[in-house]
């Protein structure tokens, strides 16, 4: 389906700015790391919280009040409403798929977290950031350096930092998703709103979407398709409304029974692995295979008796892009992915 476009916090100035470090120093909990901890978040918007599953149609509502690129704008996001004076030059992201959103839009950050994935960046993403300062991790923001990069906006999540939305709104204006990947296309949305880039959006997201369209087209058959991913002590199974779930179904892919559900993922143990086989296999570890169960998950009993391991229809993919980036940069790259091994 085509798209088409359609609390107030006051200026920032060098006072501000000073004010803003003295709350960091005496309320965020930063010591002398200037780091939080992974407490910052709101587990209400996590998998299995009352707030999960309502997460894309509440992102749907978010949005500005005037016409595409104009400013001053009010944003009314997740935490509220959040007045933008003028079009953002100085924007910090905090988290991979604010990143994926904001480079979608020709923006780069000057700010940015890390992972603990395998890389600390997503690999894809990497050279466009390589001039961005750290702000910490995902899990572990670094309050001290985000106000040091003198950001006009800061986009974020209520998952990842809904605890210090106040402090982080005393640094500059803060717009908020209420939660990274789900629902990815909304929360891209919400931040083209924020930098005044909605028309370009749009086009994004219908090029992407002509683009799965015609991977569907181009699929002999109906491959139903398993998502596999390993975590340190955890396992998953990924569903619909995850970022590749989303783009599966987008390209009319099927799903095997297990994963067909309106959910994230859903989590398996080792002794459970042939609960991922299917017609196709992709897999793939948060971390390195010998953290996460992987290199002892594919050289122990279950994994050569999958059928899908016996046809030859497993691939190894990225987690970087097919489960860090949740933007339509690394939708992009995961539709690209899918043609090379499902069209021959």
């Amino acid at each position: 389906m085509k798209l088409t476009s359609s609390l107030r916090q006051p200026r920032f100035g060098a006072a501000k700015a000073t004010a803003a470090l003295l709350l960091i120093a005496l309320t965020a909990g930063c010591g002398a790391s200037g780091t939080t901890d992974t407490a910052a978040g709101n587990t209400d918007v996590a998998i299995g919280g009352e707030r999960f599953s309502t997460a894309d149609e509440e992102t749907a509502k978010f949005g500005a009040n005037v016409a595409p690129g104009v400013f001053p704008r009010t944003l009314t996001h997740a935490n509220g409403q959040t007045e933008i004076a003028k079009k953002p030059e100085r924007v910090v992201v905090l988290d991979t798929g604010e990143l994926d959103a904001v480079l979608s839009l020709g923006i780069t950050p000057v700010g940015i977290p890390s992972t603990e994935g395998a890389n600390s960046i997503p690999s894809y993403l990497a050279d466009a950031v390589k001039d961005a300062k750290s702000v910490g991790t995902i899990q572990e923001l670094n309050l001290e350096a985000v106000a040091a990069l003198k950001p006009d906006l800061i986009i974020g999540s209520q998952l990842r930092a809904d605890k210090l939305y106040p402090q982080l709104s005393q640094i500059a204006p803060t717009v908020f998703s209420i939660r990274p990947g789900f629902p990815w296309k909304e929360n891209f949305r919400l931040a083209a709103s924020a930098l005044g880039e909605e028309t370009k959006a749009v086009e994004v997201l219908n090029a992407y979407q002509d683009k799965a369209t015609a991977l569907g087209k181009d699929v002999p058959g109906d491959p139903k398709i398993s998502l596999l991913r390993f975590l340190p002590e955890k396992i998953r199974l990924y569903g619909n409304a995850s970022l590749i779930g989303v783009i599966l179904k987008d390209a009319g892919l099927s799903r095997p029974e297990n994963q067909n559900i309106e959910d994230l993922a859903a989590e398996i143990s080792s002794e459970n692995l042939a609960e991922a086989d299917s017609d196709w296999i992709f897999y793939t570890s948060y971390g390195t295979p010998e953290a996460t169960g992987e290199k002892a998950a594919l050289e122990g009993p279950i994994w050569s008796k999958l059928e899908a391991v016996k046809a030859g229809n497993v691939q190894r993919v990225n987690d970087d892009v097919w489960f860090l980036g949740l933007g339509p940069t690394g939708a992009s790259i995961v539709l690209d992915d899918l043609r090379t091994y499902l069209v021959k």
